[in-house]
């Protein structure tokens, strides 16, 4: 008798975090970055609610443990995003108080690559698949790390 095939599973998580930051970046003039990021340049900041989702898969097999049932230990994929997004970005001003973007504009896309690389760390190698930032219900951004973006 054939081993019963893989099981294959990718599995989302998400947390939400508030936070204040201003688009400015210090390559540009005061007027040139008003002109470029309008409100959202405002000199004390503003603030949003994001939304952050992760989709974790194997990579290169994507099975579910037969074990264990799971792709991830859920109790430790809620840690893991405690220590990488919520200490870090929750309740904070990101361009004051997130040492990364002292030279990196705070904006959604940054985010997305500062959330990647700070579970990328973390994580088992190769299992996470992209990260998913909700700025609003209308501005998302998804990055999935040094992947190049074909046509």
């Amino acid at each position: 008798m054939a081993p019963p095939a893989a099981r294959l599973a990718r599995l989302s998580r998400s947390v939400s975090f508030s936070a204040c930051h201003r688009l400015h970046s210090k390559s540009l003039s005061d007027e040139e970055n008003l002109k470029l990021f309008g409100k959202c340049n405002n000199p004390n900041g503003h603030g949003h609610n994001y939304k952050a989702r992760l989709l974790i898969s194997l990579l290169f097999s994507l099975q579910i443990d037969p074990v264990s049932g799971m792709v991830i230990n859920l109790t430790d994929l809620k840690e893991y995003m405690q220590e990488a997004i919520m200490e870090p970005l929750d309740h904070k001003n990101l361009d004051k108080d997130v040492p990364y973007f002292a030279e990196v504009v705070s904006t959604t896309e940054n985010v997305a690559v500062f959330i990647w690389e700070n579970l990328k760390k973390l994580l088992p190698m190769g299992i996470l698949y992209k990260v998913k930032v909700y700025e609003t219900d209308q501005n998302t951004v998804v990055y999935k790390g040094e992947e190049t973006i074909s046509e």
